[in-house]
Order: C-alpha cells, then sequence, then structure tokens
C-alpha cells in the first residue's frame, strides 16, 4: 500500500488530484490535509465520504507539529496547499508569504526528517513572468510578477535546494492555467460561467487580449502520476495543454455556449502588475511519454455543462462574504 500526504487536498486541483488517483491506483492510501480556508470545501470530496481509502485531516501547513504526526511511513507528498488568487496576493500578500512558502518549508523539512520517497511541490507558469516571444523552457530564469508568482518561485526554489542539499527526491511541476469542476467562482472560467448562467456581467481586466494556456485539470493530475513513475528527481517539468486562448476567446466561446448575450462582457480596469502571456514549452515531459489527452472546446464545454447541473455547489460560494471582498476591492459584486 503506498501512502500519500496530498496538501490542498480539499481545493480544486487537489480534490481532483485524489479523486484521480484513487480512481487509477488500488494500492494507495491519501491523508488530506487541508485548512479549509476559503476556497477549501468538503463538498469537492464527498464523493469520498466513506472511502477506506482516504482520511481527512483539517489542519495547516504552517503547523509542524501536526504535519510531524502525519508525516510518518508516508511515501508521497503532493503539495498542492496555497494561496493562489492573484487579486487575492494584490491587496494582502502576507498570507501568501506564510502559507506557500513556509508552508512549503515546513513540509519539505518533515519529509526531509522522515524519509520520504518522493516530494512534488506543485508551482505554476506565473513564476516565469510575462513573455511576448518564445515559450519559457524550464531553464529560463524565474521573473514572478505578483506576489502570489513570487511566493510560488520562492517555494519552487526552496524545495530544489533541499534536492540539492539533503538529498530529498523533490520534483517540481510548473503548471499553466486548470479548469474543471470544482474551481473556486473567483478564477476566470467557473465566474464566467456562473455570472453568465444568472445573467450578470462578465468582467474582463484590460483589453482581454491577455494570453493563457489553459489545461484539463484531469491531465494535469495524470502528469502528476506519470512522473511520479518517470519524473527524475531534481528536475522541474512544464505542464500545458498546447491551448493559448486570450481571455477574450475564452468568454466568447462560454457566452456563446450558453447562448447568453454577448453584451455581458463589460471591461474594466486592468490588475496591477498583469502579465500579457504566459507560455510554456513543453518539450521535457512530452519526450518522456507524456501528452495532454482532453481537446480544449469539448473540455471546456463539459465544464460549463458541470457548472450549469451543479447550481448547489456554486450559489452559496458566491453570497455573503465572498460577494463582500468583491465590494471592497472592485466596488462591484459578481
Amino acid at each position: 500500500m503506498q501512502k500519500f500526504l496530498v496538501t490542498g487536498g480539499a481545493g480544486f486541483i487537489g480534490s481532483n488530484f485524489i479523486r484521480y488517483l484513487l480512481r487509477q491506483r488500488d494500492e494507495v492510501s491519501v491523508t488530506n490535509l487541508d485548512k479549509l480556508t476559503y476556497a477549501g470545501n468538503l463538498e469537492n470530496l464527498r464523493d469520498l465520504k466513506g472511502n477506506p481509502n482516504h482520511r481527512f485531516v483539517k489542519g495547516d501547513i504552517c503547523d509542524g507539529v501536526l504535519v510531524d504526526e502525519l508525516m510518518p511511513g508516508m511515501d508521497v507528498v503532493v503539495n498542492f496547499a496555497a494561496e493562489s488568487h492573484v487579486d487575492r496576493s494584490i491587496s494582502g500578500p502576507d498570507a501568501f508569504i506564510r502559507t506557500d512558502i513556509f508552508g512549503a518549508f515546513v513540509l519539505l523539512e518533515s519529509a526531509r526528517r522522515q524519509g520520504v520517497k518522493k516530494f512534488i511541490q506543485v508551482s505554476t507558469d506565473e513564476v516565469y513572468g510575462s513573455t511576448e516571444g518564445r515559450s519559457f523552457k524550464e531553464t529560463d530564469a524565474l521573473m514572478p510578477s505578483s506576489p502570489y508568482s513570487a511566493s510560488k518561485a520562492g517555494a519552487d526554489r526552496l524545495a530544489f535546494s533541499y534536492f540539492v542539499t539533503y538529498g530529498l527526491p523533490v520534483i517540481l511541476t510548473r503548471c499553466s492555467n486548470n479548469f474543471g469542476p470544482f474551481q473556486y467562482p473567483e478564477k476566470l472560467i467557473p465566474l464566467f460561467v456562473t455570472n453568465a448562467l444568472e445573467n450578470h456581467s462578465l468582467p474582463i481586466y484590460g483589453d482581454g487580449k491577455n494570453v493563457r494556456d489553459w489545461i484539463y485539470v484531469e491531465d494535469h493530475c495524470d502528469a502528476i502520476l506519470f512522473l511520479l513513475e518517470k519524473g527524475v528527481n531534481g528536475e522541474a517539468y512544464n505542464l500545458g495543454g498546447g491551448h493559448e486562448r486570450t481571455n477574450l476567446d475564452m468568454t466568447d466561446f462560454i457566452l456563446s455556449y450558453l447562448k447568453k448575450p454577448h453584451a455581458l462582457k463589460t471591461f474594466v480596469k486592468d490588475r496591477l502588475g498583469h502579465d500579457r502571456r504566459y507560455s510554456l514549452d513543453c518539450s521535457k515531459i512530452a519526450a518522456l511519454g507524456w501528452q495532454p489527452k482532453h481537446p480544449l472546446e469539448s473540455a471546456l464545454a463539459g465544464t460549463i455543462d458541470w457548472y450549469a447541473e451543479n447550481r448547489w455547489w456554486w450559489e452559496k460560494l458566491k453570497s455573503g462574504a465572498y460577494l463582500e471582498y468583491y465590494r471592497k476591492h472592485y466596488g462591484r459584486t459578481l
């Protein structure tokens, strides 16, 4: 029985990873450590209730005592736990530094002492900053532009240092923009889909021509499992879907698919330090034999359908304190 410690496993990508892992492998057990901040939601895992191979523990990765209690006997650590919303990092960067960097340190140090066999540090393409030309390779300099991406870059380099200094078997993943079910409705796709379903405006930053590469969340999960078998310790791997689109492209697809008026598009003041384009060269993992399996349009259509069919999940998230946050920082509701 291979034992996994998955942090941030009640969040969007973490919950999808746990579900995918348990579906793909029989002889695994998962301890899921999540603080249950605003983006952590046990309803993301309700289909795993009663599963003997999944144990949920509420707690903070910055809590060294708790982490040391959970780490013994773990074969694999996959660290998804992070503050991850750029807008929030601009208005309150301190939480990002604490969770994303110090929390990673606590996990790495405990994993080192316990002799963990593999540590996956889940990073982001945002650590490279923006590019107008070629796609970023893993050997390119990290030039993060926001407190969020800077905190992830810090954790990325800290994890690498634990490989170099202590020999901890670390693999770094730098993934492009994920989308899929259970994504908290502050990110572009779930925000715009749910707003359109409610006939609310879709707030587009600047001219809407910022470019992102999009990957379906299950492809991200599949790539992590692939790297657990084929990845080389101490190496970083770019993970992308190969689907670069502008924010306007994504907005137009959502509105057209839902048959909503394009007049719902509302252009708002651009975000501070808004990177123009993220682009990844994923030839390194491709050379090992991995490719994403989900075409953008069909995966995006399926994702839109999921939000349309699961209003119970997101309607309560877009009320109360969540709306108050947007009133405070943007002067508008969603």
